[in-house]
C-alpha cells in the first residue's frame, strides 16, 4: 500500500483551483477531490505500516492556522518540466506542522524524508510540455491567489492506482487545534 500525509483542502478552494486547469497543452490535470497539499510521502509500506504511521500521526499536536495561495510555479526545467503548481503562501505554521508530521514518522520507523519542503498543490502533470508554453502559462495566471483559508485538520492518505487515474484514500483525519 502506497502511503503519504497531506493537509486536504476545503470544496470552495479546490473549485478555484480547478478554475486553473486548462490552456497548456500535453497537461494531465489533477482531478479537484484529489487536490492537496502533501506533508509527508511515506512510499510503498506492508503488514502494520500503515497501522504504525496512524499510531504515530495521533499523537501530532498543533494549532490550526491560516493558509492561502500566490501565483504558480513549475518542477523541473527546460525540456523536463514534470508539473505546474499553485504556490502556499509562506507559512511559519506549515512548516512546523510539517517537521512534526516528519519526526512522528521517523520515531515509527520510516525513513526520513530528505527532499526539500515546497508547499504547493499540483494542477498538473507534464510530459512533452515545451518549457516556452509552461512560461506563457504561468505569466496568464501571474496574479493569482486564494485569501486565506482555516486548516483545521491532516490526513494520512492510501495512493491506488486504476483505469489511467488516481484515487486517493483517507484513511485517517487528525484534527488540529483551535
Amino acid at each position: 500500500m502506497r502511503l503519504f500525509v497531506a493537509a486536504p483542502l476545503p470544496l470552495d478552494v479546490r473549485e478555484r483551483l480547478a478554475g486553473l486547469c486548462t490552456g497548456l497543452p500535453g497537461a494531465r490535470w489533477v482531478d479537484p477531490q484529489n487536490m492537496h497539499i502533501t506533508l509527508r510521502f511515506i512510499g510503498e509500506v506492508e503488514g502494520d505500516a500503515a497501522e504504525d504511521a496512524d499510531a504515530a500521526l495521533a499523537q501530532v499536536s498543533h494549532q490550526g492556522f491560516d493558509l492561502g495561495f500566490d501565483g504558480i510555479g513549475h518542477f523541473g526545467s527546460g525540456r523536463k518540466v514534470r508539473s505546474v503548481w499553485a504556490r502556499v503562501v509562506g507559512s511559519d505554521a506549515l512548516v512546523h506542522l510539517r517537521q512534526k508530521v516528519d519526526s512522528s514518522l521517523v520515531r515509527a520507523g520510516h525513513a526520513p524524508e530528505h527532499r526539500k519542503f515546497h508547499p504547493h498543490v499540483t494542477l498538473a502533470r507534464l510530459k512533452g510540455t515545451p518549457a516556452a508554453r509552461v512560461g506563457d502559462y504561468a505569466a496568464a495566471h501571474n496574479g493569482f491567489a486564494i485569501p486565506p483559508f482555516r486548516l483545521d485538520r491532516f490526513t494520512l492518505y492510501q495512493s491506488q492506482r486504476g483505469n489511467e487515474r488516481v484515487h486517493y484514500e483517507a484513511l485517517a483525519e487528525y484534527p488540529l487545534a483551535d
